[in-house]
């Protein structure tokens, strides 16, 4: 079967997302991926979903941050944008989900947005409601265990 010629062919974008949650979170592409189906379909139906026709092409998620890249078709960027920003949980872990750019082309959306060294996350104890507590820090944001679940907090909350 021939390729169709190059006018004919979908086009596409590609959104380089960041992806933030709580540190125990554990967040898999597939999980992200039905997450922001059920997003569109929610926001736009059954069509507008389908002509958007999000994909998640690239996938990574450690110790509480991650980024994905998405491809949207060529005209429902700001459809894909608006489904990225209904995004709120995934399988009960709570996310926080940001487009970082817009791209053409794959290489190009991983070179200029992607790829940017995160924080690493540390371990610390520290001083939160009167006792002293566990927490992960990443830069200036700290997550500070609160039996069982996570607090944000940030070094001026530790004062």
């Amino acid at each position: 079967m021939k390729h169709l010629p190059k006018h004919l062919r979908p086009r596409w974008r590609y959104l380089a997302v960041e992806l933030e949650a709580w540190p125990d979170a554990d967040v898999a592409e597939g999980d992200f991926q039905r997450s922001l189906w059920f997003a569109a379909q929610n926001l736009f139906g059954d069509a507008g979903s389908a002509d958007a026709d999000l994909r998640v092409v690239a996938f990574s998620f450690a110790e509480g941050t991650g980024e994905a890249l998405v491809r949207v078709r060529h005209g429902e960027v700001e459809r894909g944008r608006a489904a990225l920003a209904c995004v709120d949980a995934v399988r009960g872990d709570p996310v926080r989900v940001a487009v970082r750019g817009v791209s053409g082309t794959m290489r190009a959306a991983e070179e200029k947005y992607l790829g940017r060294p995160s924080e690493p996350a540390e371990e610390a104890t520290v001083a939160f409601a009167g006792e002293s507590r566990r927490a992960v820090r990443r830069g200036d944001l700290l997550d500070v265990d609160c039996e069982g679940s996570f607090a944000g907090a940030t070094n001026l909350d530790l004062q």
